[in-house]
């Protein structure tokens, strides 16, 4: 089978397949984290395994005879398998445009790998059966380094599949169980990470939700029934809402913050805010209540400082970002409307933000400490970030700054080792600051290798009980993994002299 086309055409399967395994199984939609994805995750791994096979015999053998026939009934079968996938995939889930296109092309290219390949299995199959070993040089080398590939991440997709049933994402309903009943809630940012499990909290508790996006096409993922609007003009004077959820702004961590990203993300959130403003100004009756997000960046690069909410600020970027949305909320106070600013930690969830991006290096055993590793990272489960703004807009008594964190800020080598645990991986790398602060300059220094030992004071004034207080708990429940005696282990307590995260 030494025929050049039919190997270039094999690599480009696997540079489709690859991209369309990482970038957007891995990526942009990341499967193996969603429970409704099990049976989508059970044909990637069958369907991997099938690869393996086929590049392994394709790369070092002539199957003949009996061998040809299992051979070609693997090929076929991957055919039904991926007809199949298309159909699940169509049922569960919405597909961007880019993976559909992916699909197509390679359907059309496994189509002509499989009529040139076909002349050699029909002279085969009439042979004695045999494997014979042949060598093609450097396309055998790049059809086991791609078998080695698949065969990961087809035993990866078969345990994420049995994985499925312990990612229980319990009743969104009960996240919001504070708030009075049938309460209209106008949210910004409603399509982001934390807005998503907001908006479908709020549904899911019978409340009228209506969300501002510019995204017509991923607000329609969104749980329903929901208003969905794309500008605030579409707001009638005469519209009454109990409360207002303002989470938009321009992603701080996507991409390096050259000078005109860092005027998006400023910008974004007080443009925003004084969007929202304005609308109130013309309401005939105004909301009770505005919950305006901001970050644990307004403190700035603090060290082992703990802080509270009567801290104050050291110059850094991100404090000039909090800054700046805060005070455009202020402004939003001085109308009337009770003002809550959640300073809000790193918020967890398998469904996005950092821990979600993390999940596949470690998972891979890619996972490591970051610098130093002292760095704090204030941090708090996504269904807390839920009922702290639901606990928020009930409780007419809290106003002002809330720091939106667990209690238990971890340093990042502790982050590491909780989430090395959970994932029942080594994290065994280290990545230099050096490389980290030169790669990614000072989008890299200020939020990844600095951080900020936050604490909830307010929060627990108010009597708010966390469901998730520790991080190594929080990681398990996420993982879907048991967390108890047995999995504790002792650690290194980190400088302070305590370990924070068990």
């Amino acid at each position: 089978m030494d025929n050049p086309i039919l190997w270039a055409l094999i690599s480009i399967q696997v540079f489709m397949g690859a991209f369309d395994t990482l970038v957007h199984h891995e990526g942009t939609e990341r499967l193996a984290w969603r429970a409704s994805q099990k049976t989508e995750l059970r044909l990637h791994g069958v369907r991997n395994l099938f690869y393996a096979v086929i590049f392994l015999c394709f790369g070092w053998f002539e199957p003949h005879g009996v061998f040809t026939i299992v051979l070609s009934a693997i090929l076929v079968l991957e055919v039904f398998i991926t007809l199949w996938d298309f159909v699940e995939e169509d049922l569960t889930r919405r597909l961007p445009g880019s993976e559909r296109i992916n699909h197509t092309l390679l359907a059309l290219n496994y189509g002509a790998i499989l009529a040139l390949a076909a002349p050699y299995l029909w002279s085969w199959a009439f042979l004695p059966t045999a494997l014979v070993p042949v060598s093609y040089g450097w396309w055998s080398v790049m059809a086991t380094l791609s078998a080695i590939g698949v065969g990961l991440f087809s035993a990866r997709d078969l345990v994420a599949a049995m994985r499925c049933d312990h990612l229980d994402c319990g009743n969104p309903a009960g996240l919001v169980t504070d708030m009075p009943p049938r309460q209209r809630v106008l949210i910004t940012g409603g399509t982001g990470f934390i807005g998503r499990r907001l908006v479908q909290a709020l549904v899911a508790g019978g409340h009228c939700v209506t969300v501002l996006t510019r995204n017509i096409e991923t607000a329609a993922t969104l749980s329903h029934p929901v208003r969905i609007i794309t500008s605030l003009d579409q707001i009638h004077d005469t519209e009454r809402f109990d409360a207002i959820v303002n989470l938009a702004g321009e992603p701080v961590a996507n991409w390096f913050w050259t000078a005109k990203k860092r005027a998006r993300i400023v910008e974004s959130r007080v443009a925003a805010t004084e969007a929202l403003r304005m609308l109130i100004q013309r309401l005939r009756q105004k909301p009770e209540c505005l919950i305006n997000g901001s970050a644990i960046g307004w403190y700035g690069l603090r060290g082992d400082e703990t802080l509270t909410e009567t801290s104050g600020a050291e110059p850094a970027f991100v404090h000039d970002v909090c800054q700046a949305w805060e005070q455009a909320a202020d402004k939003i106070a001085q109308s009337g409307v009770r003002v809550v600013i959640l300073r809000i930690g790193l918020v967890l969830g398998v469904d996005g933000g950092m821990l979600a991006r993390l999940l596949t290096p470690f998972e891979f055993c890619g996972g490591g400490v970051l610098g130093t590793g002292q760095q704090w990272m204030p941090w708090i489960a996504l269904d807390d970030m839920i009922r702290v703004i639901a606990f928020s807009l009930a409780r007419q008594d809290i106003d002002g700054v809330i720091n939106a964190t667990a209690p238990e800020p971890v340093r990042n080598v502790d982050f590491t080792q909780s989430l090395s645990r959970a994932l029942q991986r080594p994290a065994l790398l280290r990545f230099p600051g050096w490389l980290i602060s030169g790669g990614l300059g000072k989008m890299g220094r200020e939020t990844m290798l600095s951080g900020q030992r936050v604490v909830p004071m307010r929060l627990q004034q108010h009597g708010f009980a966390f469901v998730h207080p520790r991080l190594t708990p929080a990681l398990f429940a996420m993982t879907g993994r048991k967390h108890d005696q047995s999995e504790r282990r002792s650690q290194k307590a980190p400088s302070n002299g305590r370990s924070v995260t068990d």
